[in-house]
Formats: C-alpha cells, sequence, structure tokens
C-alpha cells in the first residue's frame, strides 16, 4: 500500500510539474507576444480589418449682413484609384472614362503613378457620384476604386458680389477676396479616423454608424460681412446699365456707412462668377476697388477745398479772378471747358470745379499742407480692409514739389488714389470731419454658433473741424443743387458731392492718353444726416460722353433714389415750408456822417454797390483797395460799409445780392 502510494504521489507530482512548466511557458509566449512583439502585431492586425480614414468638415460659411448665405461648402464624393489592386487598367479606364468625364488616357494616366493612392476626379457631381458607385458595385470594383468625401464651394448668388467674395482652390485653399484674406478662420478641418473594413474594404459595425454622423469641424469660423446683398444687387444691376449705356473698359461702385465705416456694396465691372472661376480672365477676378488705382481728377477737390477752409486761406464768399487758364513754372492750367468765368467766389468755384481757382488753393495752402491733409484724409496707405490686394496709392513728397506739382495735385492730378481710399475720405466730411477705418467683416461666429470676433467703428483721427466741415459740406451740396453734379440729385432728397474727370496715364508713365478719360462721381446723402457714400467711378467710356457730372453722376443718382427707398430714407425736410420768407436784415455800420473832402494817402472812400452784378461789384472794389466778400446771387441790394464812408485801404467790406 505504501509503495503504491508513493507511485501515485510521484505521478501527481510530475502531473503538477508538466501542467506548471505548461502554464509557464503559455505566460511567457502570451508575455512575448503582448509585451515584444505587442505594436507590431497590433499594427498588422489594424492594417488587415481596418484602415486610416480622413474625414474634411465643410468650410465656413459667408453670409451678408442680414444672414443670407453668400457663400457655403457641402459634402460631396471624391474618387480614387487603388493602382496596385487593379488587375485590368484597360477595362477600368474604358467603363469609368465615360461615367466622369475624363479621357481613357488620363485615367491610364491616373494608374500608371502606382502607389496605393492616386486622386481620379474630385468634388464630384451627384449625378456622377452615383453612376461610379453603380460601376463599382456591377463589376465589383471595390479593392481598386473607393470614394472620399469633401467640401465643395457654391455661391448661390452667382456672379453677385464676386470681387468680393473670391473663390477657393481644389484644397479648400482661399484664392482671392474675403476668402483669401480669412483663409485661416474659414478652412475646414480634416480629421483622421479608423475604420473597421471586411475583405473588399467595406466598412463594417461601429464604422457603418459613425459615417452617418457627419463631422462639421471644431474649428472653421461663419463670417458675416457688412455687405447687404439687396443694396449689393442693386447697385450690380445699375452697373450693368451703365455698361449698356457708356460702354467703358470698366466700372466701380462703392458704397459705405459714413457713420460707422461700414462697406454696404462694393462692386466692379465686368465681373465673373466665382462657380466657375477658370473660364475668366484672371484680370477679372481683381478686385478694383482696392486693387486699382488712379488720378481721382476733381473729386479729390473735396478733399482740397476742406484743408484751404480749415486753414483759413480761403472763405466761401471770396472772390476769385478766373481768366481761363493759368500758368504755373511753364505749366498751363485750364478749365475743364477752356472758358473763363470772369470773377466768382470760392463757392462758385467748387460748384463749376474750376481748375484755375484750386490751382490758386493749392499755391497758398503749399506742398506741407497739401501733402499733410492728403495722408491724413488717408491717402497714401492702405486702408487695412479685410480684402487682399490692396494698393497705397501714390503721393509726393513734399520736398520734392514744384509750383506745377501743387497746383496740378490740387485738382486731382499727379497723384493717385484707390476707389475706397476716395470712398473713405468722403465719408470723413459726411462724418463731421472724422475719418473711420473702412470695414467689410461685420462679425466671426465659432462653429458652435457663439461670438468669435464682432469689429465695429473703429475711429482713426479728427481731419478737420466740426465748423469747418459743415461749410465743406454746404459747398458739396451746390455742386448738385446746381452746380456740376446736378444730375445725381433726386427730387425731396438733400446730396452733396463731387464730380471728376480725369485724362488717363500711359501704362509707361510717359504721359497722359488722348482722348482716354476716367469719369467719377462722389456723394454723400441726405445732407442734414449722411447715412450714405456713394462713389462711381467709369474708366474710359466707349462713348464720345466722358464727363463725371454727365455719365458718373446720373449713376449715381439713380442709385441713392434706389437706396432710399430701400432703406427707408425719408425725404429731407425743409423746417421753412409754408412759412413767408422773412425779410433778410443786413448789418450796416453807419458813421456819424459821410465823408467829405480830400482823401488822405492810405484810405479809401467806399463806393455805392447797389444794383451792380457780382462781377461789377467785385471789380469796383479791387479798384478801390477793398477786400470784397458777397452774400447772396443776383445783384447788388446792400452793403456792410455805408457808402461814403473813408475807411483803411484794404478793409473788408461784405455786399449782399439778391435775385432781380
Amino acid at each position: 500500500m505504501k509503495k503504491e502510494r508513493r507511485a501515485v504521489q510521484r505521478r501527481i507530482s510530475f502531473l503538477a510539474f508538466f501542467m506548471l512548466l505548461g502554464v509557464g511557458l503559455i505566460v511567457c509566449r502570451y508575455a512575448w507576444l503582448q509585451l515584444v512583439q505587442g505594436n507590431s502585431l497590433g499594427e498588422r492586425m489594424k492594417a488587415q480589418v481596418g484602415q486610416d480614414y480622413a474625414i474634411q468638415s465643410p468650410r465656413g460659411a459667408i453670409v451678408d449682413r442680414n444672414g443670407r448665405e453668400m457663400a457655403v461648402s457641402t459634402m460631396t464624393k471624391s474618387l480614387y484609384i487603388d493602382p496596385s489592386h487593379v488587375e485590368n487598367p484597360q477595362e477600368v479606364a474604358a467603363n469609368l472614362a465615360p461615367l466622369i468625364g475624363k479621357s481613357e488616357q488620363e485615367i491610364l494616366d491616373d494608374i500608371a503613378v502606382g502607389g496605393g493612392f492616386v486622386w481620379v476626379k474630385r468634388r464630384m457631381e451627384q449625378s456622377e457620384y452615383e453612376a461610379v458607385r453603380q460601376l463599382i458595385k456591377e463589376k465589383n470594383y471595390i479593392s481598386c476604386m473607393n470614394f472620399r468625401e469633401e467640401a465643395k464651394r457654391y455661391y448661390p448668388n452667382d456672379a453677385l458680389a464676386a470681387n468680393v467674395l473670391g473663390f477657393i482652390g481644389t484644397d479648400d485653399k482661399g484664392l482671392d477676396g474675403v476668402e483669401q484674406a480669412l483663409d485661416s478662420l474659414l478652412k475646414g478641418e480634416v480629421k483622421e479616423t479608423y475604420i473597421t473594413t471586411d475583405q473588399q474594404a467595406r466598412p463594417i459595425l461601429d464604422s457603418i454608424f459613425s459615417n452617418k454622423r457627419r463631422y462639421m469641424g471644431d474649428a472653421c469660423k461663419t463670417v458675416e460681412l457688412t455687405i447687404d446683398s439687396g443694396i449689393q444687387f442693386i447697385v450690380e444691376q445699375e452697373l450693368d446699365r451703365a455698361i449698356a449705356e457708356n460702354n467703358p473698359k470698366a466700372i466701380t461702385c462703392v458704397v459705405m456707412d459714413p457713420k460707422n465705416g461700414e462697406i454696404l456694396a462694393m462692386a466692379s465691372r465686368p465681373s465673373y462668377n466665382p462657380n466657375k472661376f477658370w473660364d475668366y480672365s484672371p484680370e477679372l477676378w481683381k478686385n478694383r476697388a482696392v486693387s486699382f488705382i488712379y488720378e481721382p481728377g476733381s473729386t479729390f477737390k473735396s478733399v482740397v477745398a476742406g484743408a484751404a477752409l480749415q486753414e483759413k486761406v480761403v472763405s466761401p464768399n471770396q472772390v476769385f479772378v478766373d481768366p481761363g487758364y493759368v500758368m504755373v513754372s511753364g505749366r498751363r492750367i485750364q478749365n475743364w471747358n477752356g472758358e473763363s468765368f470772369g470773377t466768382v467766389t470760392f463757392t462758385d468755384v467748387v460748384k463749376q470745379s474750376l481748375n484755375t481757382g484750386f490751382a490758386q488753393v493749392g499755391l497758398r495752402l503749399g506742398a506741407e499742407k497739401l501733402m499733410s491733409y492728403a495722408k491724413a484724409f488717408g491717402f497714401g496707405e492702405p486702408t487695412g480692409v479685410d480684402l487682399p490686394g490692396e494698393e497705397s496709392g501714390i503721393l509726393f513728397n513734399p520736398e520734392d514739389m514744384r509750383d506745377s506739382d501743387m497746383a496740378t495735385t490740387a485738382i486731382g492730378q499727379s497723384i493717385a488714389v484707390t476707389p475706397l481710399q476716395l470712398v473713405t475720405a468722403m465719408s470723413a466730411i459726411a462724418n463731421d470731419g472724422v475719418l473711420l477705418k473702412p470695414h467689410i467683416v461685420k462679425s466671426i461666429r465659432n462653429a458652435d454658433g457663439s461670438t468669435y470676433e464682432e469689429r465695429g467703428k473703429t475711429e482713426v483721427r479728427r481731419v478737420i473741424d466740426s465748423a469747418t466741415d459743415k461749410t465743406l459740406m454746404g459747398l458739396l451740396e451746390q455742386v448738385v443743387a446746381s452746380g456740376g453734379g446736378a444730375k445725381a440729385q433726386v427730387k425731396g432728397y438733400r446730396i452733396g458731392g463731387k464730380t471728376g474727370t480725369a485724362q488717363k496715364i500711359r501704362e509707361d508713365g510717359s504721359g497722359y492718353m488722348d482722348g482716354r478719360y476716367i469719369a467719377s462721381f462722389c456723394g454723400f446723402a441726405p445732407v442734414e444726416d449722411p447715412q450714405l457714400v456713394v462713389l462711381v467711378v467709369i474708366d474710359d467710356p466707349g462713348t464720345g460722353n466722358f464727363y463725371g457730372g454727365q455719365i458718373a453722376a446720373p449713376v449715381a443718382g439713380r442709385i441713392f433714389s434706389q437706396l432710399f427707398r430701400h432703406l427707408h430714407i425719408e425725404p429731407s425736410s425743409d423746417p421753412f415750408a409754408g412759412m413767408e420768407p422773412a425779410e433778410k436784415k443786413q448789418p450796416v455800420h453807419k458813421p456819424a456822417r459821410p465823408f467829405a473832402g480830400e482823401v488822405p494817402e492810405g484810405k479809401v472812400v467806399v463806393p455805392d454797390f447797389r444794383g451792380k452784378s457780382l462781377r461789377e461789384a467785385a471789380g469796383l472794389a479791387a479798384d478801390k483797395g477793398l477786400s470784397f466778400q458777397s452774400e447772396g446771387s443776383g445783384y447788388a441790394t446792400g452793403q456792410s460799409i455805408e457808402v461814403n464812408t473813408l475807411v483803411d485801404g484794404g478793409t473788408s467790406i461784405t455786399v449782399y445780392f439778391e435775385p432781380d
């Protein structure tokens, strides 16, 4: 019994030993596979039952100030081929080519690239995707070709605001306009994920459900512009009409709110459709409002007038004698019609846009003041708007200016500006003399709808005093009411502005081109409470008429008229309507008794101006050695110093005029 018990115990011991040895070997093998070879085996397993997959979120939307979509993205299918799994390239190319609009040779070239991944057709239309998907199913091509989702950009309004919006390339990269300027914020995200597949690389289990949950991105933003698509449509409609009427090389318009610097519309013609930008010349992609520089002509005189009034080198009623032309440093500067307007006030100089008067004003201001005010109004440097390709313009170095340069600068020649700079300067005049930074982006929102950034009013500097600005606005209102900008009038509304006609410079800068002009008008309304500033620039009109007052002012007038209705702007009110005009009281200096005797040296006896025209009165004052000021128009009815009064030479006298 004892021997048998010991034999059993030995057998049990041997069995336990071998069992423990087996368990130890298993543990060692498991440890080897898990700890030593775990990573490599895991990768092999992962490659056999699934694959890495990149999913992309849509690009952020661009909307107008009212939330209307101007640029949106949707997810579309893009087709790729795995050349290493293509068994019969000729057959695949023959079957696939007619479905995607490519030649068989192009597809064969793609397959010949080799490797495991080659794009064949990106961002397919839905009909193309359905046809290729059916082909893959019928021919069992799942192992050699498949789809990936990519974002495709759409511009639902086609050409509307195309030069502002820009477009994107095949890799979701903004290539122009707001798309380029804010590409880093708008750009969609690419997220790497892993999907489980079967032997034919088809997603299974949780991958099926995860594919149904489209990735919308965490970082891409929605950009809200200051543009009003309704105003933009009105402007572009009028530009199309102007193109038909004047047959110009190009035309540009900018509409701005002068109180906050918001750009409400910005358009150029000719333009393009960003949905098919590749069908158009790159020249048409440019936004002329920021990338086109030109001599502004007489529209720049509004800035010069503001500088002259601020520096007190002129007053509205100061008299100028216009001979029709002046010679400055050997250069002849004449009026737009080549005629003399005789004796006129500075108000008339502005109303009739007289080059001779502004040339004199430019010389009085001098080079330093001219350039200082030009820069103060925002010329000579980019405005900083969120648009690519903005030009700085061209100004003189004051130290290099001759008298002729001062004279030509004062009439808007010899310098270059962009349309955006000019409309920004006019907005400063309409904003009580305060320059604001123009902006086209109103706000930026995160993917979850929260606010990322708000962009509002940014004050740059005050350029002229409030009192001076009100005087300047009055002068510019006269331009539209009874001067060269009369065709911009809208019945019932007070509009101020300035016309411009500038000869085009040769491309090599060697002089001006004969018969080639840029006509423009820039104005604001209503004068009593400016809410709109409109600039129209017509480049090289093809008709015989090229004056800004004749072809640009009517376009601006039609735009103003439609915008007043669109924005529900009430007509200008007349506070004196229905009242009898009160008799104007004219201040008259009355000495104790009129002078009668010999006139001492250096003294002047005041003559009688009553009944004389403005020109006759100014001439008489000049003959007597008096400084002449006028109020009103027509014929003289009174004067500030009584007839026969003995005064010092150079004494200022104001003569009052009323219509006959």
